[in-house]
């Protein structure tokens, strides 16, 4: 086992396909991740392959020949028919610049192995293309280096490098069958494509949703927390309200009953009034009558005008001073408070001519 056939030529990382055998138009997955996928040149066989390993199983080992073709079926799928192993391959990439590289390097693997041919027919040796494929080796790969001692069956094929009649009618017909079902594949995987874009974004709106709903949830706790308490505290009020309720009750019986004793007392006093005013009324009255009447009768009046408009006292009066004083004094309370203003205060000091004045000024009402 040679150094240069541990070594792929090229690799890369893509999800693997293979066309459903039995339909000839879905594609099955040979796994849910990418898998790596190389290029490999055999220098025991002079030729060229493509190998991916799923696990412990080759998920591909397609040996490239000048008649294969690896089309671009979108921006980031490709496929290849290999007649060999009567199956289409599919590579899903993850940008259209890893399936540009596997495209070219297809090619150039296509023509080195178009030269391989041509120099073993000639039964010349070959050299130069495998030293020009080998400078554009990468690294060792883990792929290549896990291999065991059954490597060698990898990169064996079951048939000849030259494909016969009945193989090329079977990948014409494969190759056919392939264009037809092309365009429904291409059209399956773009719709996945935008049904798993709508998916992304509808999760990303979804998320930010339940975050705000997060939110909101959190201030409708705080919210019913404060009206739990608001309810707790009216149900305490309530609980004290019948007594309230009593005692405003009573409070507005004790106000009924105070206002009907008020209505009570003020219909006493005005009858009490009514009843003082009669009875002061009549004994003033009776009073200033008897009295006039013992001064008419008790008086006999003799004027002397001393000049005109001017009444002087009579001289000839039958009752003394005195009585007449005491008379007068009888009268005063009986006057209203203006009249009594004018009465001097002093009545025994008073002239006679005062006295009468006053006196007549008290009959005369």
């Amino acid at each position: 086992m040679s150094t240069a056939r541990e070594q792929p030529i090229f690799s890369t990382r893509a999800h693997v396909f293979q066309i459903d055998p039995t339909t000839k138009r879905n594609w099955i997955p040979a796994g849910k991740h990418a898998l790596t996928v190389s290029y490999f040149y055999d220098a025991t066989r002079n030729v060229y392959r493509i190998i991916s390993i799923g696990g412990a199983k080759a998920i591909i080992n397609s040996t490239v020949t000048p008649n294969m073709t690896f089309t671009k079926t979108s921006q980031k799928f490709g496929q290849w028919a290999d007649s060999r192993a009567n199956t289409v391959y599919g590579l899903g990439f993850a940008s259209e610049q890893q399936l540009t590289q596997f495209a070219e390097k297809f090619q150039e693997v296509k023509e080195a192995a178009r030269l391989a041919r041509e120099k073993s027919q000639d039964g010349g040796e070959f050299t130069s293309t495998g030293l020009a494929l080998a400078s554009h080796q990468v690294p060792p790969s883990p792929l290549v280096s896990t291999n065991g001692p059954g490597e060698e069956k990898l990169f064996r094929s079951q048939s000849a490098d030259t494909p016969g009649p009945t193989e090329r009618e079977r990948l014409k017909k494969m190759l056919s069958e392939g264009s037809v079902g092309e365009v429904q594949w291409e059209a399956e995987f773009f719709a996945l494509q935008d049904s798993n874009q709508r998916l992304a974004g509808a999760l990303r709106e979804a998320n930010a949703a339940a975050t705000q709903w997060r939110q909101q949830l959190e201030v409708q706790r705080a919210e019913a927390e404060l009206l739990r308490q608001r309810v707790a505290e009216l149900e305490a009020q309530v609980a004290v309200e019948p007594v309230r309720a009593g005692e405003k009750e009573a409070t507005s019986q004790s106000v009924e009953q105070l206002e009907a004793r008020v209505q009570t007392k003020d219909q006493e006093i005005q009858t009490l009034k009514n009843q003082s005013t009669g009875t002061r009324e009549a004994p003033d009255t009776a009073e200033r009558e008897e009295t006039q009447q013992q001064v008419q009768v008790g008086c006999r009046t003799s004027a002397v005008r001393v000049a005109p408009g001017v009444e002087q006292v009579p001289s000839a009066c039958e009752w003394d001073r005195a009585v007449y004083l005491k008379l007068l004094s009888n009268l005063i309370p009986s006057l209203p408070t203006s009249e009594q203003s004018k009465v001097p205060g002093k009545l025994p000091e008073t002239s006679a001519k005062s006295i009468w004045s006053i006196s007549r000024n008290v009959l005369g009402r």
